[in-house]
């Protein structure tokens, strides 16, 4: 399975699972959803996230998203997923609380680890 990361407040995704499809703020503010590939997610987990609490990682089968998928970035050599519009529940196979450690950031948690 081809599949990208999301990491999203724990609350938001309760939220989603209520109603069937998912949208995160980036997806009003910036027109897509953030996400990344499993080489990417340690630095952008700690980039964008360090020190946050009550986390969950959300494994997204990438073959059956129906919204528009892009990998875009400045640098060619490291592209992002982004998901251009809301995120149906069902093509994420995986929830999986993000922990941090001590010292506020965040280990590739086992699950996700070949």
């Amino acid at each position: 399975m081809n599949t990208i990361l999301h990491i999203t407040p724990r609350d938001r995704w309760e939220t989603a699972k209520n109603l069937g499809t998912y949208r995160s703020d980036t997806l009003d503010t910036e027109g897509f959803i953030h996400c990344s590939t499993l080489a990417q997610f340690i630095g952008s987990a700690n980039r964008f996230f360090h020190q946050q609490t009550a986390l969950v990682i959300l494994v997204i089968d990438v073959d059956r998203v129906t919204s528009e998928l892009r990998y875009e970035g400045a640098d060619p050599n490291n592209l992002f997923p982004h998901i251009y519009g809301e995120l149906n529940i069902d093509v994420v196979t995986q929830s999986i609380d993000l922990e941090t450690n001590t010292d506020g950031s965040f280990v590739m948690p086992k699950e996700l680890i070949n």
